[in-house]
């Protein structure tokens, strides 16, 4: 089956003579959620701008449902909804009515009925007679999900969209996202809060200068790049060898934390040999008390982290 959103070397040069994208490709599939991950001016807005039409590529090209969002911008802006990172709205508006105008604006008939499902899935019913002055910022967010959602799109776009949103909104709109998915649509969301990436992606991709750094399922992301390291905690801290380790220690490459307290030790947990039980040994043999051991595994926040900081 053919992706749904086809991106080819695409790069947008602006008139200052900023390159926002540098030759970007990229695939994704219908149905899935993809979350782009990369710090501010990486060039995530540009991408999403282009894809769905608000911004001319300099050269590239790309496909929505096999049609090409610049020589046919009516067909492929009906089927994508975008969720813009600013609050837009018509502050002296009704929420019903901007949801129910928004429709419109895509050539769809009046239909109160998906209006209402949209609105209820979005906790915004009891507000649709409110104006949008007074509403919350995170309820306003929630108006531009449901502005998003009013034509039925098979694409959605999500530009930050939890930025300002409380932490129990922020978990609520996760919901909405994965009931969204299991409708069959596409979701496409950019963000700073890697948790959420972490929470509700099938796959992740890190954009950073105008460049692609990867796009992988977040399993096998986790599984390539995630590391894991085993802590263990001594009785008594090392200070006889001036913040040193014992010369039998120095094989397993250890970190030493905590004022000499603490034993870090990287290792790959998918190897059939991780070398725990050896070191274990040779603490013990280096006269060396432990207290606790424990294991930590790497974060999607770390793999970003160190991912950018290899670019940077």
């Amino acid at each position: 089956m053919a992706p749904i959103v086809s991106v080819s070397n695409l790069v947008k040069t602006y008139g200052s003579g900023f390159q926002a994208l540098k030759g970007v490709s990229l695939e994704i599939e219908e149905g899935e959620i993809l979350a782009l991950l990369g710090p501010n001016g990486a060039g995530k807005t540009t991408l999403i701008s282009i894809i769905c039409g608000i911004v001319n590529p300099t050269s590239g090209t790309v496909l929505v449902n096999g049609h090409d969002v610049v020589r046919d911008f009516r067909a492929t802006r009906a089927i994508i909804g975008l969720v813009p990172q600013e609050l837009t709205t018509d502050q002296f508006e009704t929420v019903w009515n901007t949801v129910s105008f928004s429709r419109g604006l895509h050539g769809k008939k009046a239909n109160p009925a998906h209006i209402e499902k949209v609105l209820r899935d979005l906790s915004l019913w009891d507000k649709k007679d409110n104006m949008l002055r007074e509403l919350s910022g995170g309820m306003k967010r929630r108006v531009l999900i449901a502005k998003a959602l009013s034509h039925e799109p098979r694409i959605l776009f999500l530009d930050e969209p939890t930025a300002g949103v409380d932490v129990n909104l922020r978990k609520d709109m996760w919901k909405v996202v994965q009931t969204l998915r299991e409708g069959g649509v596409t979701i496409i969301l950019t963000t700073h809060y890697i948790e959420e990436a972490e929470e509700i992606a099938d796959r992740v991709g890190v954009i950073h200068g105008g460049e692609i750094l990867l796009i992988e399922e977040k399993s096998a992301l986790m599984k390539t790049l995630g590391r894991k390291q085993l802590r263990i905690e001594l009785a008594e801290p090392i200070t006889t060898l001036e913040g040193g380790l014992p010369p039998g220690l120095e094989p397993y490459r250890l970190t030493l934390e905590e004022a000499g307290t603490r034993l870090i030790y990287d290792y790959d947990a998918a190897s059939g040999r991780t070398g725990i039980t050896t070191l274990l040994a040779a603490v013990a043999e280096a006269g060396l008390r432990i207290k606790d051991i424990s294991t930590r595994q790497s974060t999607l926040e770390d793999i970003f982290v160190e991912l950018v900081e290899k670019r940077a």
